[in-house]
């Protein structure tokens, strides 16, 4: 082999080396969406799938925000409409809504967005602490991520799927 195309083999390589460990610790991966005129995320590694609105059915003796249940491939999943557990008042649903499916552990549900954003990293240094209240420790908001000219509200995924009903 020439030593010109050694050479161009070489920086080839070099150019292709994957970014070492601390670079990556340093990024989360997020999944934007909108419920309101909020943008909130999730992290990325929480999310079980993002599907097109399906039917449901109601559960008696719930929550409002409860929507009910339905069925994803076998698997009875609650729906929480982020809305009404936000208390925004009720939207008819649009081409845009979309169900997101959320697990942690063993604990999963549907949560009913009105749109999708994009998949968002964020380096650490860019995430703020969720901001002070009463009752931090019940809040449902992990941090504050700014990305440019954007402020996304980072969710707390072990509170979104308690359950309270």
């Amino acid at each position: 082999m020439s030593e010109k195309l050694q050479n161009i083999i070489n920086k080839q390589n070099q150019q292709q080396t994957a970014p070492d460990a601390s670079q990556l610790e340093d990024v989360v991966q997020l999944v934007g969406f909108v419920v309101g005129v909020e943008e909130y995320s999730v992290p990325i590694l929480s999310i079980q799938e993002i599907i097109k609105p399906i039917d449901w059915t109601r559960v008696p003796q719930t929550p409002g925000y409860v929507l009910g249940v339905f069925n994803l491939r076998g698997s009875v999943i609650p729906l929480i409409d982020l809305r009404q557990k936000f208390g925004l008042p009720e939207l008819k649903h649009s081409d845009d809504t979309r169900f997101i499916v959320i697990r942690n552990e063993d604990e999963v549900a549907g949560f009913v967005i009105d749109r999708l954003t994009e998949a968002i990293r964020l380096k650490k240094s860019s995430i703020g602490p969720a901001p002070e209240s009463i009752h931090a420790e019940e809040s449902m908001i992990e941090g504050v991520g700014k990305q440019d000219d954007r402020i996304l509200t980072i969710l707390k995924v072990d509170k979104l799927l308690k359950r309270d009903f």
